[in-house]
């Protein structure tokens, strides 16, 4: 972990903000939260014991409590004994420059602002900072206290040190952070989900599919696969023993045939509606957080699987049950 980072200040206290706010305390770290919104506490209270249960199934690091959680009545109050922030507004530009802007002029000149942007360029909204060059984006994956890629990247004015302390900090929780090395809109992985999303808007909104026989068509295929191999290497060995040249050869002249759509349909109320009533039929009378526990012990289930052949998730897992353990005071001491 990025050293002497104890406290964590938590700006914006959504699924996004709340997941890394349980991540923290998982690993026995402060968490001061702030929100502008309407009785963000007790909503904050509630995704953060909805998220325990999950935590405790990988192991809590030593000193890890949900006492450790603290709210403050402003950013730069959180932020003022924070070692390093961990920004999660919404996505608006206007309003991250601005509260970047208050934040830098909250914590100490030596604490990394990171934001868990999607898409939002560093330089755009580290422009109004006083010291841009420790400003960072860190962007995780919901739910944030269980999957472990975070995709790392500076704006023009970012340090490369301030980057490889913020890599520092993300692999001493738990993650595996992934270095972005050219800051471009969406980043790396939401650039590849929104290709497939725009797709399976496509085929609902053309009736080709339902919102179930899609994520059916995920589930039990490529989505097993992609737990612990990626695309380009699934290919390569879908050419035989010569590998992506003979895969290319193969399949690439299927690249010209029109199975593909990259423009999004238009996201009429028509079609709105079809995505939300196949989704209220695929979550069959269950709330949002009973599928985010079942989803929960669906990834710790898949990640210990993997943990045996020290692959993907599964190695970040079995890198930090090491550490975890090594922390550990032996009871014979």
């Amino acid at each position: 972990m990025e050293k002497d980072v104890n406290t964590i200040a938590v700006i914006g206290t959504g699924v996004i903000g709340a997941g890394w706010a349980a991540r923290a305390l998982a690993y026995g770290l402060d968490v001061v939260a702030w929100d502008p919104g309407v009785d963000w506490q007790t909503r904050l209270k509630a995704a953060v014991e909805n998220a325990w249960p999950a935590l405790r199934k990988l192991g809590l690091y030593p000193g890890a409590s949900l006492e450790r959680l603290s709210y403050a009545d402003s950013p730069e109050e959180a932020c003022t004994a924070a070692d390093f922030v961990q920004e999660s507004a919404p996505e608006r530009l206007e309003l991250k420059r601005s509260l970047h802007a208050r934040i830098d002029a909250g914590a100490r000149a030596d604490v990394i602002i990171a934001s868990s942007t999607s898409g939002l360029l560093p330089s755009d909204f580290q422009a109004d900072c006083q010291r841009p060059e420790r400003v960072v984006v860190g962007h995780p994956f919901n739910p944030v206290y269980l999957l472990p890629l975070v995709e790392v990247l500076g704006g023009k004015k970012t340090s490369e040190g301030c980057i490889d302390r913020a890599m520092a900090f993300y692999a001493g929780i738990g993650m595996h952070p992934l270095k972005v090395r050219t800051e471009i809109e969406g980043f790396l992985s939401d650039r590849l989900q929104e290709a497939l999303w725009r797709e399976i808007l496509h085929l609902v909104n053309d009736d080709v599919a339902s919102t179930e026989e899609l994520d059916a068509a995920i589930t039990y295929g490529p989505g097993l696969r992609w737990a612990f191999m990626g695309t380009c290497l699934a290919f390569h060995m879908a050419g035989g023993d010569a590998g992506m040249h003979d895969f290319m050869k193969q399949f690439g002249p299927a690249l010209k045939l029109p199975w593909t759509k990259l423009e999004a349909p238009e996201l009429t109320p028509e079609l709105i509606e079809k995505m939300a009533v196949g989704t209220r039929k695929q979550a069959a009378g269950r709330t949002v957080k009973e599928l985010e526990r079942l989803r929960d012990d669906c990834l710790i289930a898949i990640m210990q699987a993997l943990r045996e052949y020290k692959i993907a998730a599964g190695n970040t897992l079995a890198e930090n049950e090491a550490r975890r353990k090594s922390r550990i005071p032996s009871s014979n001491a």
